[in-house]
């Protein structure tokens, strides 16, 4: 029996990969605007860049392995992976790049999706098509759909419009493939999810919650959110990226 014991310990420290633990409790987090508060919309949907920065300073120091959609599959092949995603498309996000470009190391390359609303690119406080195409060449940015005008998809009859017409306006702009789609105030159904597979390969709610690999039917179109909000301290952050 003690033999057992020992050669089970072993197959898993040698055999079982480190990650695997981490494949069943993957944060994913839910950003918008990353900029002060001036009283505009709501408070909660802000990070300020000061905060922001602290909490990507912190997933280095901890060795959290930042990911995009398109290296889905090194979900169980990294340490720590964490996808960050910001919805909207509004143009202070630029903010996530310059902090990206100034913390990256040779060892740590941060990346995160940007989910776009199509209709609303080059508004004024909106990221243009020039840096859209910019961000997507860095490969620093993945872009991705957040519909083309941010309607409640169990509320409407023309996906193809929203859906498809998105995926394909960003794609011209980018030159990148879009799989991913982020549905507006996290609203879906049963009709929503079959629509969202005929364009897009993940689908991205706001349910509270980890991802964990469970095999659900359907699990990559309902893959769960979690909000960094203004009031978010580090300490808190700290206890959600590390599942506590």
């Amino acid at each position: 029996m003690k033999m057992l014991r020992i050669f089970l310990f072993l197959f898993t420290i040698l055999v079982i990969p480190p990650s695997v633990s981490a494949q069943q409790k993957v944060p994913i987090l839910i950003y918008h605007s990353i900029d002060e508060f001036s009283g505009q919309g709501s408070k909660e949907l802000y990070v300020t860049p000061e905060n922001f920065e602290k909490q990507i300073e912190y997933l280095r120091k901890a060795g959290f392995t930042l990911l995009t959609f398109e290296r889905w599959e090194d979900i169980s092949k990294v340490n720590k992976p964490i996808f960050l995603t910001f919805d909207d498309g509004y143009k202070n996000n630029w903010e996530v790049y310059k902090i990206f470009r100034k913390l990256k190391t040779e060892q740590f390359q941060p990346t995160a999706t940007f989910f776009v609303i199509a209709d609303f690119i080059g508004r004024s406080n909106r990221l243009s098509k020039a840096e859209l195409k910019e961000l997507a060449d860095s490969g620093i940015i993945s872009i991705q759909s957040h519909t083309a005008t941010h309607p409640d998809l169990t509320k409407i009859t023309n996906y193809r419009a929203e859906l498809k017409g998105s995926r394909d306006t960003i794609q011209t702009i980018t030159g990148k493939p879009v799989i991913a789609v982020a549905y507006p105030y996290g609203s879906f159904n049963s009709s929503v999810i079959e629509q969202a597979k005929r364009y897009y390969k993940f689908g991205l709610t706001t349910t509270p919650a980890y991802y964990a690999n469970e095999g659900l039917k359907d699990g990559e179109y309902l893959l769960p959110r979690i909000y960094i909000k203004y009031t978010t301290s580090l300490d808190e952050f700290t206890k959600i990226v590390e599942g506590n």
